[in-house]
């Protein structure tokens, strides 16, 4: 997916070593800083994708409820008026409806979690960025104050900001592996669905001889 490599390349080098290496560490850190902002910027524009994704999955999952709701009435209806073949095929249809509303709830709770995910990813990175930002300051300050001591300042303005965030890396290999589950999620099996519909068949006559004693009692 490569949403976070620019920044990875940053946060797995070795800062320390990197700014005692540069002609001009402060350009280095700057450097940083602009890749923790374009990174930034990357991981929300994902994560408005995710919120819109999620916020239509939400309307979807409304819109079956309804639906399910609806041919349930029906098939109250149909019994209502004698007709069992209508309540019959109303219920079958309710039950296609309602195993197609919970793979999109489903749906819906993973873009709720992905986008729980970015939102503390941009949280960490916003105070990573904040410190970067901090750091850099004080180090143009310190630089001008004292020159003489431009080394030692180097290594004081970067120690606490080297560690890698490792979990952009597990965060991205998630990701992957959802979509991977949801692909296999969506191959229909052929025997599957043929015992699956003898089983419906069976749900169905039940459901409807007790939705006939409930009518007539």
């Amino acid at each position: 997916m490569g949403v976070f490599s620019r920044f990875l390349d940053i946060v797995n080098s070795n800062i320390n070593a990197l700014l005692d290496q540069a002609e001009d560490p402060e350009k280095m850190i700057k450097l940083m800083i602009n890749e923790m902002e374009d990174t930034i910027i990357e991981i929300k524009t994902n994560c408005a994708a995710a919120i819109g994704a999620e916020n239509t999955a939400k309307r979807k999952v409304a819109d079956l409820e309804a639906l399910v709701d609806r041919w349930q009435k029906r098939a109250e209806l149909a019994i209502s008026k004698g007709r069992e073949d209508l309540a019959r095929e109303a219920l079958l249809e309710k039950k296609k409806l309602a195993a197609e509303l919970e793979k999109l709830k489903e749906e819906s709770d993973r873009y709720d979690r992905l986008v729980l995910k970015y939102k503390a990813d941009i949280a960490a990175l916003d105070e990573k960025l904040a410190s970067a930002k901090a750091k850099f300051q004080a180090m143009r300050e310190k630089a001008r104050a004292e020159a003489e001591s431009k080394s030692s300042f180097q290594s004081k303005a970067t120690g606490k900001n080297a560690d890698p965030m490792d979990r952009f890396n597990r965060m991205e290999e998630r990701i992957d592996k959802m979509n991977a589950r949801r692909e296999q999620e969506d191959s229909a099996k052929d025997t599957e669905a043929k015992f699956k519909d003898l089983e419906e068949m069976d749900e169905i006559e039940s459901e409807l001889e007790q939705l006939k004693k409930k009518m007539n009692g």
